[in-house]
């Protein structure tokens, strides 16, 4: 079955939105503004070591999200891999089709559109492309994008600079919950089973964005989400009952806590959830790599932060078992 690209809907010069791009009433952006006056934590990597476990910490905790500056990664890879990602959704339509994906039959990798997983069957405003990045007995390259003929060579630098960094949030988030700095690391798997999955995300402009969402409120079932955006703002996340804009700044990463983070910390560091807008006038995109477990990875409430003060609040299971379920922080 043909699947119709947003990407292509877009390049028709809508005037109107098809309907199935409609959101009901009580999630259109236009129905629920962002407050203003309130900012993501914004963090420099080169504070002094207690005073950036103190702030990292509290970010995880109070909001689920930070800005990341002097994170250590050259921007100019990142700048190259941002415009490999743009080339190939510039590429003709008929060579993206080659890298399609087919989730009704278990193939997530590839380009892909999202399909509608809600009641009313409305669907979101993104193309995309995924696929996996390490451990490299699960690569797949095949799934690879092999034009631009370089996207290998940077993707595979960046996924090494992603590791570093990983290593430095998890360890700083590891000591901020009093823990020995390797206690979440290890909880989720040493350098050959924890995995990388890239997903590049591409908003068309929308001729009525107001109505429309590129991507629906969700939280993140990875442990951490590390995320490059473009300069075209429409990342919002849920806090204390309203949405908060993310403001793009230049030079930055944005870090999401996600839900494996919030099962092992035993509810001290939350997963944001969190919803993506469209612009009416300019493409927006941005590039996610989602750090997890391996499937077979049993993850729990970490023992030590437990006691009779302090019950689980979550079940232990595998990751491959997590990612059946999904948790509930839709507002209501």
């Amino acid at each position: 079955m043909e699947v119709e690209r947003v990407q292509c809907l877009a390049s028709g010069q809508l005037k109107e939105l098809p309907a199935k791009f409609i959101r009901p009433a009580h999630e259109r952006p236009e129905n629920t503004k962002a407050v203003e006056g309130e900012t993501v934590p914004v963090i420099s990597l080169s504070l002094p070591h207690d005073l950036l476990v103190k702030q990292v910490a509290e970010a995880a905790s109070e909001w689920g999200i930070l800005l990341l500056t002097d994170h250590g990664i050259s921007p100019t890879l990142i700048a190259r891999l941002q415009e490999l990602g743009q080339q190939f959704f510039n590429l003709p339509q008929k060579e993206k089709e080659v890298y399609a994906n087919d989730p009704s039959t278990g193939r997530f990798e590839g380009y892909g559109t999202r399909m509608a997983k809600n009641l009313d069957e409305k669907v979101e405003w993104i193309d995309y492309y995924f696929h996996m990045m390490s451990p490299s007995s699960k690569v797949n390259y095949d799934m690879w994008p092999k034009n631009p003929a370089s996207y290998r060579e940077v993707t595979e630098e960046y996924n090494k600079e992603v590791l570093k960094l990983t290593d430095t949030v998890l360890g700083l988030l590891s000591e901020g919950l009093g823990l020995e700095r390797k206690a979440l690391k290890s909880s989720l798997g040493d350098d050959e089973k924890i995995e990388t999955e890239m997903k590049i995300n591409m908003y068309p402009p929308c001729p009525q964005p107001e109505l429309a969402l590129g991507v629906e409120p969700h939280t993140d079932m990875s442990a951490l989400t590390v995320l490059v955006p473009n300069d075209v703002p429409g990342l919002q996340v849920w806090r204390q009952d309203h949405w908060v804009a993310v403001d793009f700044l230049q030079n930055t990463l944005l870090v999401h806590i996600g839900d494996q983070l919030e099962v092992l910390s035993n509810g001290k560091c939350r997963s944001v959830l969190h919803r993506s807008l469209v612009d009416k006038e300019r493409m927006r995109m941005s590039w996610a790599v989602f750090v997890a477990p391996p499937h077979e990875a049993v993850i729990g409430p970490l023992p030590v932060l437990v006691n009779q003060e302090n019950p689980p609040k979550y079940s232990t299971k595998t990751f491959a078992e997590f990612r059946h379920r999904k948790f509930n922080k839709l507002p209501q």
